[in-house]
């Protein structure tokens, strides 16, 4: 028996911790943000998360939009206090001056994936998918080299001992190494397809990363390399040498998309043409972050199992800093593998980092945008966590919090999963821990302001809350009753007929099995109580001892002092053991009739009238349900059916030819009646 009923949403178990933490829930529950990944997931502006839990004012950006492109694939700080940027998808130079954008060179390429310094203070560009190498000097772009076979120059390195700048390609995975006056020669050539990335030494040594394979490359010499990593990855993204020597290196395994355009091959005499260079909105993958010491010892410092990396730079204060390509977050970390989200934008991905002179920068894209690094926090740093579910409505209580130095708190609530105008405005703020002012809702978010102290640091955040109370609601009873029965033996069939006269598998019993189902949407704690009622009478019968708590979902019922008969159980639930008594919310349900038949039935009047078995079969309760016979000892039973050819009353007449099962000369025949609960009786009779 089922009820169908219409209820809200199930309880969603909150995504932070919730104390206390028994598998029902209990009255007042408290959401608790005491780990990095709390933090994350809302708006953090102007600070820094790192994994230990610690909110902290971080990077105060700004933010200045780049109409001219969608993709900043690399930045360049010039001495005069510029910046110029290479794009995508037109393959365009820009210079940043403060706010004013401005193009000043066009490569006719789809893509321009790196700058560098070189020969007296121009500039060397690598683009893609034409394979050349650029030179952008006083205003002026002219080609330096095209490298025979490259369709894309991944990066370009110079090296001011050898006056050389080194670019690594693909897709035939060769370093070339091109002079001032443009002659090119291949340096070293691996096995890969790609070698997107190249770094010089301070003392010439080059570094080089692959793709398809994640090898990282030391060259000492034209030809002469040695792998310094194997990632067992799909790419070496990027690469960072410090002054001291040390090689820092990103690598990824991606797992769709590509990052840039390739030539596709035309029918007829058509050119290749090249396809628009996107940021990888398809691509996904794991990124990871490598130190190795002067003498080649790695060291990991992140592992990120949802996000890959795609920009690396080393910041001012010597450490490493990485871009990613899925949520437009920068994380740095430190000599303890602590590690940091310094900066969360609203844009995806991270293209390029600038975190050393006097003009750090991160440079966004989708859409193109650069955020100037303003210093560390300052009035607008601000924390806002992700939305906080609930469940259902609820009322907050009191919000506190650890931190050294000052913050002020703030709330807001709404019955929407992403805030709108019908979620309320930011409360006043709390200087200190309080009660929470905004209105009972199921969401809410909680906003710190570091505009007292930006030395402060958050470690954890507490709000306790206590939501509406909704009815458990019974939806379905089963009652097993007699007999204990196989996985295979059912009353029904498929289509829910039931049978009678079939073979018994099973044992009669005294006990009945009761279970039931629940639908419990703010997963309280629920007690149940049991009643029973003989059919065809209005009064019920506590099933239970007295001041018996059940809290399970089933009962074992002993049937053996009752009167035989047909009755039937009520189950309520009830929400007490987690609300004080003017919450308490009830629900009942009744279950079908259960059979309670503890006795065999009566073979009267066995009789033998020459090949015919007669006999009158009797139950208390009824229906006679299976009567077979046997010769006796044999143990080989043979079903017979009524005279009226149905399974159908509590009295049934046996008059059943048995011809075929009677032997020779004088036997002894067996007849055994069951009742549906199981309950059979045995009587004998000798044939002659």
């Amino acid at each position: 028996m089922k009820r169908i009923v219409q209820l809200l949403p199930m309880f969603t178990a909150v995504a932070l911790t919730l104390v206390p933490t028994p598998a029902a829930a209990v009255g007042t529950r408290r959401f608790i943000l005491q780990n990095g990944d709390d933090y994350k997931g809302g708006d953090l502006k102007g600070v820094a998360v790192d994994s230990a839990g610690r909110v902290r004012a971080g990077l105060n950006l700004g933010t200045i939009p780049v109409a001219q492109g969608n993709v900043i694939w690399s930045v360049l700080d010039r001495r005069d206090g510029s910046l110029l940027l290479g794009t995508g998808n037109e393959g365009k130079v820009l210079e940043a001056r403060g706010a004013k954008i401005t193009v000043v060179a066009e490569t006719k390429s789809l893509v321009v994936t790196s700058l560098a310094e070189a020969w007296g203070g121009s500039v060397v560009l690598g683009t893609l998918p034409e394979g050349k190498v650029m030179k952008l000097d006083r205003g002026k772009l002219t080609d330096v080299a095209t490298l025979k076979g490259a369709e894309h120059v991944w990066q370009v390195a110079y090296d001011p001992k050898t006056r050389s700048v080194f670019a690594a390609t693909g897709p035939e995975g060769k370093l070339w190494r091109i002079g001032a006056g443009g002659e090119a020669q291949v340096y070293f050539d691996a096995e890969e397809q790609h070698l997107m990335s190249v770094a010089v030494a301070p003392d010439g040594t080059l570094y080089a990363g692959a793709s398809d394979k994640a090898k990282l490359y030391k060259i000492t010499g034209p030809g002469r390399a040695s792998v310094l990593h194997d990632f067992g990855r799909t790419e070496v993204r990027a690469i960072s040498v410090s002054s001291k020597g040390e090689v820092f290196a990103i690598a990824n395994e991606i797992k769709a998309g590509s990052y840039a355009p390739s030539r596709r091959a035309q029918s007829g005499n058509q050119p290749a043409t090249a396809q628009p260079a996107q940021p990888p909105a398809k691509v996904s993958g794991k990124g990871t972050l490598f130190a190795f010491s002067p003498e080649g010892t790695p060291d990991q410092l992140l592992d990120d199992a949802e996000e890959h990396y795609v920009s690396l730079a080393l910041g001012d204060d010597g450490r490493p800093y990485v871009g990613t390509g899925v949520n437009g977050r920068v994380y740095t970390v430190d000599a303890n593998h602590n590690s940091v989200l310094v900066a969360d934008t609203d844009e995806r991905q991270i293209g390029a980092l600038l975190l050393r002179g006097k003009q750090p920068v991160l440079a966004a894209s989708d859409p193109a945008v650069l955020h100037p690094v303003r210093g560390m926090g300052g009035t607008e740093a601000v924390w806002t966590s992700k939305v906080l579910d609930a469940g259902i409505r609820a009322q907050y209580g009191r919000l506190s919090w650890d931190a050294t130095g000052v913050l002020e708190f703030s709330t807001r609530t709404g019955n929407t999963l992403a805030p709108d105008d019908t979620w309320s405005a930011w409360s006043n703020p709390l200087a200190a821990p309080g009660p929470v002012q905004s209105a009972p809702a199921r969401f809410i978010q909680v906003r710190a302001r570091w505009s007292r102290d930006k030395n402060a640091i958050l470690n954890d955040v507490t709000l306790p809350f206590v939501t509406d109370n909704l009815r458990a609601v019974v939806t379905e009873i089963d009652a097993s009753s007699g007999a204990k029965k196989s996985r295979k033996d059912s009353d029904a069939s498929p289509a829910g007929v039931a049978e009678s006269g079939g073979p018994i598998d099973k044992k009669a019993d005294a006990n009945v099995t009761l279970t039931w189902k629940v639908d419990n949407p703010d997963k309280d704690s629920l007690r149940y109580r049991l009643q029973y009622r003989l059919v065809g009478t209005t009064t019920w019968y506590d099933l239970l001892k007295p001041h018996e708590k059940l809290t399970k979902e089933t009962h074992t019922w002993d049937t053996s002092d009752l009167p035989e008969g047909a009755y039937r159980v009520r189950v309520i639930a009830s929400d007490e053991l987690s609300n004080p008594p003017d919450r308490v919310k009830r629900d009942d349900m009744e279950s079908g009739m259960v059979l309670v038949d503890n006795t065999p039935p009566s073979i009267d009047a066995l009789r033998l009238q020459g090949r015919r078995l007669q006999a009158t079969l009797l139950d208390g309760v009824g229906p006679i349900h299976r009567i077979e016979v046997a010769v006796a000892g044999t143990d080989e039973w043979f079903p017979l059916y009524p005279a009226d050819g149905v399974f159908d009353e509590q009295r049934e007449e046996l008059n059943a030819d048995v011809s075929a099962i009677m032997p020779a000369g004088a036997a002894l025949l067996s007849v055994r009646a069951y009742d549906k609960a199981g309950n059979f009786v045995v009587r004998s009779i000798t044939a002659r």
